[in-house]
């Protein structure tokens, strides 16, 4: 039920967008992901329940495979982003680029990145001058937008008092240097601040692993237990049969 309604609600989010917008930014559009883990949720929990319903031996251990395998996809990607975490920075990095590249086509991943930009005080990818990516936001002079050389507001200070928020508040913010732009927005890119709070939060991302791991192999090890249990049941069928057709 919550793999369908995380469907609905990402096809919803889909459907309500532009057409140009939607084709532009398909691969950091958050409605795709939802819509994508909405899919792959509903067809294993599918193959458990009906496959425990009904008894049936493949459902199930499509339900097992699955499982084991999303199990050692996840373990495979903390160990590889541990060992190799520059590399692991280099894809989290290119990712942020590609979102702020597409930062004003699609309202999701604008509201997504504005979240994480006040969540984090922070501006950009490594500094606050990647908005320059953007096209809207770029410092050439051909540029014409009214936002030339800006950052989004969600990279301004926030000033406790105000009670009303200053979208312009970052108007010309990248052709300042960083001490002169600090007075006003977060000058620190997203990245770093995102290595330091997993750095300071390793026993809570631990604690989150964990949570998602025991349930996985709690399925793993159910399925299996039933899947015995109906070959045992099955080659009962099979003894008493033939017993019952033995005149001895």
């Amino acid at each position: 039920v919550i793999s369908m309604v995380m469907v609905a609600v990402g096809v919803y989010a889909r459907l309500l967008k532009h057409a140009e917008a939607a084709m532009a930014c398909l691969a950091v559009d958050p409605a795709i992901l939802l819509v994508t883990v909405g899919v792959l949720t509903f067809l294993i929990t599918f193959c458990g329940c009906v496959g425990s319903l009904r008894e049936n031996i493949c459902l199930l251990q499509m339900f097992s495979v699955c499982l084991t395998v999303i199990f050692l996809l996840q373990l495979a990607a903390g160990v590889l982003g541990f060992v190799f975490s520059d590399e692991a920075r280099g894809k989290v990095s290119e990712i942020i680029n590609g979102a702020i590249v597409h930062y004003r086509d699609d309202l999701d991943l604008q509201n997504l990145i504005d979240f994480g930009q006040k969540e984090f005080s922070c501006c950009g990818g490594v500094s606050y001058k990647d908005w320059s990516q953007n096209m809207y936001f770029n410092c050439t002079a051909s540029n014409p937008s009214r936002e030339r050389c800006s950052v989004p507001f969600s990279c301004c200070l926030h000033d406790a008092e105000q009670a009303v928020i200053n979208t312009m508040c970052g108007h010309g913010m990248q052709a300042r240097g960083y001490l002169e732009a600090s007075a006003f927005i977060h000058t620190n890119g997203c990245i770093d601040k995102l290595v330091n709070w997993t750095h300071s939060n390793l026993f809570l991302l631990g604690g989150i692993t964990l949570g998602l791991a025991l349930p996985q192999l709690v399925g793993i090890v159910l399925a299996r237990l039933l899947i015995n249990q109906i070959r045992d049941q099955i080659k009962l069928q099979l003894y008493n049969q033939q017993h019952r057709a033995d005149p001895w």
